[in-house]
């Protein structure tokens, strides 16, 4: 027991943690539905991902296409998938940095 009987009540805190679990549901949820564009080539690849990083769409300009020359294409793609998941990287520290740190302070919460 702390002294003068100051103890934590406890059902707030257990409140405070659901309600902060429901915002970092409700940001990840967010982030998976957010499309985020990266591209390579000045534009002549571009990748389409998620904010949480899954792969959705991916457009290829004729002008990059070159039968003689598959490795560069290859390059762009990898580029325009990497500039992408960086953007989506940044797109979930917007949005999870601030529940993260307030979650921080929390026993039993993974962060």
């Amino acid at each position: 027991m702390i002294p003068g009987g100051g103890q934590p009540d406890m059902q707030q805190l257990l409140q405070q943690a659901q309600k902060m679990q429901q915002d970092l549901a409700a940001a990840q949820q967010e982030l998976a539905e957010t499309p985020v564009e990266g591209s390579a080539g000045g534009g002549l690849v571009k990748a389409t991902v998620t904010g949480t990083g899954d792969l959705k769409g991916l457009v290829i300009d004729p002008k990059a296409v070159d039968p003689e020359d598959t490795e560069t294409l290859a390059d762009l793609v990898l580029a325009a998938v990497r500039d992408a998941t960086g953007a989506a990287q940044e797109l979930q520290q917007q949005k999870l940095g601030p529940l993260a740190q307030g979650l921080g302070g929390m026993p039993g919460m993974p962060f």
